[in-house]
């Protein structure tokens, strides 16, 4: 099934591909098949049943023996079946029967957020935000904001009780989607151009949007009440030149990422200046094109690259400790990855974006102090 939407145009259009006669079973032989599976008893699995993967080889971890390994890679993600969500046995019959297909994959995910058995990547490529919901078991694809179809979802935020904001940059908006992937409300603050990038700090209840048009970032309520803004276009410390991705550390200390300024620049929780580090080049430790961050507990700074396609570890001076990634598609590469996120702590998820998956890599080891 294939969707396809015109501009101004809020409705999908739907086509069908048929499939040759050998091979689709007629509707009669179908029905044949379901008397028959459930008058021999068949088994039916559980709905919503987690599987994980079965461990591949050897364990890939970073840095490479001899050195104590620190990261670990755990799995890759490329939809709703690598997580091992199954529709509901009747769902799938239904499906089944209409000669559908229930398989969905990830086409270009640039942004990603999990907390608390939940979690969300957008992906832009599919114009879709997807949902998966380990508490109950259930994933959803959510390609509208009530009845507007979206077309850029670039980054995501986790909100209040497992909720999210999403971006849509090309709508220039943020729009708030419950635990069950229900769109509550959305944001359109009058200055927005270009938002890319977004935060929120439930403690302080302070919702931050990365503006690269705008080369601002813009603080606002969850429920987008305007309370300022941050920056401007400039080099000078505190200001911006496309501010991109956004990340929020425990103490609710705000880093962006200033994609062309070559640097990751920090915030007080009260918006002062707090501090940067980065420099443009091609070395181990600069910054060439700098995407998704993290900043874990101890205060060490995940900075995605897509130019280098790995993730660097930095201390909270600057100074590189680590990297892993390397450019590629098999396990723990990457091709031009994008958003990131930690998982309490010890999770890091990456949208590796031209690989259309999210990988999943465990932090072995809080002591990272020295550089590889």
């Amino acid at each position: 099934m294939v969707h396809v939407a015109t501009r101004g145009d809020s409705r999908a259009r739907v086509s069908r591909v048929p499939a040759s006669g050998a091979e689709v079973l007629s509707m009669a032989q179908r029905w044949v098949v379901v008397v028959l599976m459930l008058t021999c008893g068949c088994a039916l699995s559980r709905a919503g049943s987690l599987h994980m993967p079965p461990d591949q080889d050897e364990a890939l971890v970073w840095p490479a023996p001899p050195e104590r390994p620190r990261i670990r890679f755990v799995q890759e993600l490329t939809g709703p079946d690598d997580l091992g969500w199954r529709a509901g046995f009747w769902h799938g019959v239904v499906g089944w029967l209409a000669g559908s297909s229930s398989q969905e994959r990830f086409v270009r995910p640039t942004g990603v957020a999990a907390a608390e058995g939940m979690l969300w990547v957008a992906d832009p490529g599919a114009q879709s935000l997807w949902m998966f919901d380990r508490q109950r078991r259930r994933a959803r694809r959510i390609q509208r904001a009530g009845t507007t179809l979206l077309v850029s979802p670039v980054a995501v935020a986790i909100g209040p009780h497992r909720s999210a904001f999403l971006v849509d940059s090309s709508l220039a908006v943020v729009i708030a989607y419950d635990a069950a992937g229900r769109m509550r409300h959305t944001i359109a603050a009058p200055g927005f151009l270009r938002p890319s990038g977004v935060a929120y700090d439930l403690s302080r209840d302070r919702l931050y949007v990365a503006d690269s048009g705008a080369h601002v970032i813009w603080v606002l309520t969850g429920q987008g009440e305007a309370r300022g803004a941050l920056g401007r276009r400039g080099a000078e410390p505190g200001e911006f030149n496309f501010p991109t991705h956004l990340a929020l550390d425990p103490s609710g200390g705000l880093s962006v990422t200033d994609a062309l300024g070559f640097r990751i620049q920090r915030f007080t929780p009260a918006g002062a200046f707090a501090g940067q580090f980065g420099r443009h080049g091609d070395a181990s430790g600069d910054l060439a094109s700098p995407k998704g961050l993290a900043v874990d507990g101890d205060g060490r700074v995940y900075v995605v690259d897509a130019l280098f396609d790995t993730v660097q570890i930095f201390d909270a001076s600057g100074r590189l400790l680590l990297n892993f990634g390397q450019r590629g598609s098999d396990r723990g590469a990457f091709w031009l990855p994008n958003g990131l996120c930690l998982e309490d702590g010890a999770r890091i998820y990456v949208a590796d974006a031209y690989n259309q998956r999210v990988q999943v890599f465990e932090l072995l080891d809080a002591d990272q102090s020295a550089p590889r």
